[in-house]
């Protein structure tokens, strides 16, 4: 009989690593702040401007949205910067378009009136979960650069986490020992009132049933409470 799976870092399966928020990290952003999971660290910048989209203009609403970027020293090898290949890379476009999605759901683009917020997430070091980290963080950054505003635009909370099977255990928040060698890998994006933003789900190893999946979704739910929490209590220092 096989012994069961111990997690690298020794957390039980439906623990998340620490998540650590600093608010106010950049003297020139209007919203900022620095989150880590674990060994994985995001600096998420908020810009507010007064313009929108071309095909927003005179509509009276605002718009968010998001870039992602990942520092050459990151990853245990150096990187090239992708701005010396002339244009990002498709995961990064990917993420981006991800993290922009997830924050505009949390906002009434409404009450912005005609401006827009882009919100950069920059990768210090990558160790599994940035896309997560960048969502959660960079809904803390957007938040704290609208924080005058009354009303607040910011209607929700909206965080993310990954949650998957890993020798045949279900674990929640993976680092990358174990997002490189997952059976199945699933990040779930959603509000603080359980509502579903988005699932991206692959199955590396082997398919997984249904069942399996509403395994995954409900860890993940809870993964997201705690990082609700987390951030609520990093926007209560502002």
């Amino acid at each position: 009989m096989s012994k069961p799976y111990q997690r690298p870092d020794g957390r039980a399966y439906d623990a998340l690593r620490p998540a650590r928020i600093e608010v106010g990290v950049s003297k020139f952003a209007e919203g900022s702040c620095r989150i880590s999971f674990g060994d994985t660290q995001v600096l998420c910048l908020a810009t507010v401007e007064d313009r929108v989209p071309r095909h927003l203009e005179g509509k009276g609403t605002g718009w968010v949205t998001a870039e992602y970027a990942m520092l050459p020293r990151s990853t245990p090898e150096r990187s090239q910067r992708e701005s010396l290949s002339g244009r990002p890379g498709g995961r990064t476009f990917e993420i981006q378009r991800l993290v922009g999605r997830a924050l505009r759901a949390a906002v009434d683009l409404k009450l912005l009136g005609s401006r827009g917020v882009i919100v950069d997430c920059e990768v210090i070091q990558a160790d599994g979960g940035t896309r997560t980290a960048a969502i959660t963080g960079g809904w803390v950054a957007l938040q704290h650069a609208l924080r005058h505003f009354t009303p607040r635009p910011v209607r929700r909370h909206v965080a993310a986490v990954s949650a998957g099977f890993v020798n045949g255990a279900l674990v929640l928040d993976l680092p990358y020992a174990e997002d490189s060698i997952a059976d199945a890998d699933v990040n779930v994006v959603a509000t603080d009132a359980g509502a579903l933003i988005e699932v991206q789900g692959t199955a590396e190893q082997r398919p997984f049933s249904r069942e399996d999946f509403d395994r995954i979704l409900a860890l993940s739910m809870k993964g997201i409470a705690d990082l609700v929490e987390a951030q609520k209590q990093a926007v209560s220092t502002f």
